[in-house]
């Protein structure tokens, strides 16, 4: 080791889990904190949360745009620091992030400017052809991301497998 890296070894690891309060959410906050507690390090929990599109058919909806937003904000951060208090009562360090923007850029932007060491992010289970017409944001931040990419299964595949 060079002068240069002699802190690294103490530094604490960065687990970024970023949720969107779907059914997989419970399972990733799962998975992230099970990482850092055997890696002794930290849960940076990030959502990111998109404009919705707004057509001309529905430009009354223009108006109401920064209050839909506002409190989706506010909704979003509420949850938030719930599950960040959780983790903190399980002992795990953790911190939050709220984002607004495109996912896929900013989750691997997030996980470079971090320095994550692993990105833990849950499989919603739809079909091949939702992910290729509508797009999955898992398989984007995997094909994009500089570091391990932990998917946990969707809420479905979790059921099938327990069966009785």
């Amino acid at each position: 080791a060079g002068r240069g890296d002699t802190g690294y070894c103490s530094r604490m690891k960065t687990i970024l889990a970023p949720i969107d309060f779907s059914g997989a959410t419970e399972a990733v906050v799962a998975e992230a904190a099970n990482l850092a507690r055997a890696m002794d390090g930290k849960v940076v929990l990030m959502t990111v949360l998109q404009p919705p599109a707004i057509t001309n058919e529905y430009s009354a909806l223009v108006d109401n745009l920064a209050e839909i937003m506002a409190a989706g904000e506010k909704n979003a951060a509420r949850r938030l620091a719930e599950l960040e208090s959780t983790l903190k009562a399980a002992q795990v360090p953790a911190e939050t992030m709220q984002l607004n923007g495109p996912p896929i850029r900013l989750i691997v932007e997030q996980a470079k400017d971090l320095g994550a060491h692993y990105i833990v992010m849950g499989s919603h289970g739809h079909t091949a052809l939702y992910d290729l017409l509508v797009g999955s944001t898992t398989h984007g931040v995997l094909m994009r991301a500089v570091c391990p990419v932990v998917i946990t299964p969707g809420p479905k595949a979790v059921v099938k497998g327990a069966g009785k």
